[in-house]
C-alpha cells in the first residue's frame, strides 16, 4: 500500500464529466442540469452512476450489496466573522489567536462557495467531516459550523466528528459541540455519545471523538478506554454482519509525533488488529496521507487523510477533498478514490488524480492499483 501513485483524470461516466469547476461539472447531469443552490448538497440529484461501479436497482436497503458514494473533507477552520473578544482570549485560545494573526498575512483561505460549488457537482450519497470546523472554539464559530453542516445536507446524510480545535478550551455543550449534535449521531434519533454507528446500506460508518482540551503547546488527542471498548464491540458486531466498516477519527493513528498525535494510538491499533475494519478516514495533519494499518490475520486497512478543505495560497498543501466509491468486489470490497484539489491558476477545484484499493488484502498482496 505504501508508495501508491495517483494518476490524472476523473471517475466520471460519459454523461457526468467533471471538467474542473463544480458548476460546469453539475451541468453535465442529464444535459442541462445544474445544482439548486438553496438545496443541501447531499440532496442534489445525480442522473448518472459514476466511476464504473453501478448500484443494483433497489439495493439501498435491500440484501444485494450496494455502492456508497462518500465525500470526505476535513479541517475547515471556518474563518470567524469577528475575532475573539478580550474576555475570550485566555490560555490556549490566546496562543492560538497570536499564531493565527502571525500567519494570516501570508496564508489565504478559499471562499466557502468554491468548496460548496465543487461538492454540489458530485451529489454524494453521504458526506463525512472529520473535525476542526472551528479555529478558536468560539460560540460564534460553533454556530457557523452548524450553518455549514446544514448547508451540506440533512443529518441523515452528513456525519461530523470534532477535532482538537473544536476542543481548544472547554466550552459548555449547548454553546459548543451541542450545536452539531444532529450530525454527530448514529442510527438513533438523538446524540448518544461516541462512538456512534451509522448504517448506510452495506456500509457501517463509525464516528470517534479524539477531541480533548490539552495543555498549551500540544495538539494531541485521546479516545479513552470507554470509547475503545465500545469501538471493539461495534467492529466485532458489524464485521459479523459482513458490513464494510469505515472509521472516522480526527487524529491519525500513524504519522504524527507525540505533541500532535493520538495519546492512546497503541490501544487503537490493538483494537484494529484484533477486530479489523475496512478503512479509516482522518484529518488533523493538513496533508494528504495513505498509510497501512495492521488488521487481523495479516490484513492491512488504509488510513486515509485529507488536507484542509479551504487552504488557499500560502499553505503548504492547498485545499483538497476526496470522493470515495465503496462497492462489492469478489466477495470483499473495493474503494475508488477521486482527489479534488484547488488550482489557483484557474481559481477552482479540479481533479488531481484517482486511485483504487481492494480492501482487506493481506500484507504482500497488491492492495493498491491505479483505476482504469
Amino acid at each position: 500500500m505504501v508508495g501508491a501513485q495517483q494518476q490524472g483524470g476523473t471517475l466520471a461516466c460519459p454523461g457526468h464529466r467533471h471538467l474542473g469547476a463544480g458548476q460546469r461539472a453539475a451541468q453535465q447531469f442529464g444535459g442541462r442540469h445544474a445544482p439548486d443552490r438553496h438545496r443541501p448538497l447531499a440532496q442534489q440529484p445525480c442522473r448518472h452512476w459514476c466511476g464504473g461501479i453501478r448500484r443494483r436497482r433497489g439495493s439501498r436497503y435491500g440484501r444485494a450489496p450496494m455502492t456508497l458514494v462518500l465525500a470526505h473533507l476535513s479541517d475547515l477552520h471556518l474563518p470567524p466573522e469577528a475575532g475573539p473578544t478580550l474576555r475570550q482570549l485566555f490560555g490556549k485560545r490566546l496562543l492560538s489567536y497570536l499564531a493565527w494573526q502571525r500567519k494570516r498575512p501570508r496564508r489565504k483561505e478559499l471562499p466557502l462557495p468554491h468548496l460548496l460549488e465543487d461538492l454540489a457537482g458530485f451529489a454524494p450519497d453521504a458526506i463525512a467531516v472529520t473535525g476542526d470546523l472551528t479555529h478558536f472554539a468560539l460560540p460564534d464559530e460553533f454556530r457557523a459550523g452548524r450553518a455549514f453542516l446544514a448547508r451540506l445536507g440533512p443529518p441523515g446524510k452528513v456525519l461530523a466528528i470534532p477535532g482538537n480545535h473544536d476542543a481548544l478550551v472547554p466550552v459548555p455543550w449547548a454553546a459548543g459541540l451541542g450545536q452539531w449534535a444532529e450530525w454527530m449521531r448514529g442510527d438513533t434519533e438523538a446524540f448518544a455519545g461516541f462512538p456512534f454507528l451509522r448504517r448506510m446500506g452495506d456500509v457501517a460508518i463509525i464516528g470517534l471523538s479524539s477531541a480533548v482540551p490539552t495543555a498549551p503547546g500540544l495538539a494531541s488527542g485521546r479516545l479513552g478506554r470507554e470509547q475503545l471498548d465500545r469501538l471493539a464491540t461495534l467492529l466485532a458486531e458489524t464485521g459479523r454482519q459482513g458490513l464494510c466498516r469505515v472509521v472516522l477519527i480526527h487524529h491519525p493513528p500513524l504519522g504524527e509525533n507525540r505533541r500532535r498525535g493520538l495519546d492512546d494510538r497503541a490501544a487503537l491499533m490493538q483494537v484494529l488488529a484484533r477486530h479489523g475494519a475496512e478503512m479509516l478516514l482522518h484529518g488533523h495533519s493538513h496533508r494528504p496521507a495513505l498509510l497501512p494499518v495492521a488488521g487481523p490475520a495479516g490484513q492491512v486497512l488504509p488510513s486515509i487523510g485529507v488536507p484542509q478543505a479551504l487552504a488557499g495560497a500560502g499553505h503548504r498543501h492547498l485545499a483538497r477533498w476526496h470522493l470515495y466509491r465503496i462497492g462489492p468486489e469478489g466477495g470483499g470490497w473495493a474503494l475508488e478514490t477521486l482527489v479534488r484539489g484547488y488550482d489557483p491558476a484557474v481559481d477552482r477545484f479540479r481533479s488531481l488524480g484517482r486511485w483504487r484499493l481492494r480492501l482487506g488484502r493481506a500484507v504482500g498482496e497488491a492492495a493498491v492499483s491505479i483505476a482504469a
